[in-house]
This record gives C-alpha cells, sequence and structure tokens, in this order.
C-alpha cells in the first residue's frame, strides 16, 4: 500500500486509484476535495520526521514520536473540517492512520513514557521502526 499512497501524493491530477492489500481491494475516484485535503496533509507529511530521514545521531526520539503522533490531530481536523466533502480522501486517511501510523505510535508511547530513548538498543530499534514506517509514509 505504501507505493500506491506515495502515487497519490506524487500526482494530485490523478483521478482513480486502485488499492490492493491483503484486506482491501478498492478503486477510488478523486474528487477536488480530495485533493485539497490530500495537499493539505502532503504538507504536512512532506515537512515532517516521518517522511524525512535523519541520521541515527541527530534529533530527538521523543520529539519525532511527537510530531508522527500529530499527524493524527492534524488529520482528524482536515477530515471533521472537510472530510464529508471528500469521501475517498477520509477513507484513505483513515487506513493510514489507523493501519499504518497507530501501530507504530502505540508501540513506542508507553516506551518513551518509560524514557526507553535513553537505552541505546531502544534508540537503535525506534530509529529502524521510523526508517520503516518512513518508507511506507
Amino acid at each position: 500500500m505504501g507505493t500506491n499512497l506515495k502515487k497519490i501524493f506524487r500526482n494530485f491530477n490523478l483521478q482513480s486509484l486502485s488499492i490492493n492489500t491483503k484486506y482491501l481491494s478498492a478503486n477510488i475516484e478523486f474528487t477536488d476535495y480530495d485533493k485539497e485535503c490530500a495537499w493539505e496533509l502532503y504538507v504536512e507529511l512532506l515537512t515532517r520526521v516521518c517522511t524525512q530521514r535523519m541520521d541515527d545521531d541527530v534529533g530527538d526520539d521523543n520529539t519525532a514520536l511527537l510530531s508522527i503522533k500529530n499527524i493524527f490531530d492534524i488529520t482528524r481536523d482536515i477530515l471533521k473540517v472537510k472530510g464529508r466533502n471528500a469521501i475517498n480522501f477520509s477513507k484513505v486517511a483513515v487506513i493510514v492512520l489507523n493501519s499504518i501510523i497507530r501501530p507504530f505510535t502505540s508501540r513506542w508511547h508507553k516506551k518513551s513514557l518509560d524514557n526507553c530513548f535513553i537505552d541505546p538498543v531502544e534508540h537503535k530499534a525506534f530509529r529502524n521502526e521510523l526508517k520503516s514506517l518512513q518508507n511506507s509514509l
């Protein structure tokens, strides 16, 4: 699904998309409302650590995790304001939040509260999973 999602955000002239995953197969037609919402989220994704690589020895893991968590808030705001008119964007956004981002944030939230990032092994594990998330998004 990561490759198909990249196509959405790379080409806003796209009129439809086919998604085939283990659990879902769908053709989606995008409206101007869908494209507008996608652009808003694209700007957020493109300027955050969830898609932008950082070397393992720079940055702060807690800040990176918070930035990724904030994608939920931003997406919810877009959905609340415009989602009713952007049904297909809404469907894709919810799938991305719940299937790609939520497992990552759920796994690392509790650990971060326990100060796991001071442990070099946990820091490395987080950065490896972050790279995997970046590839998916």
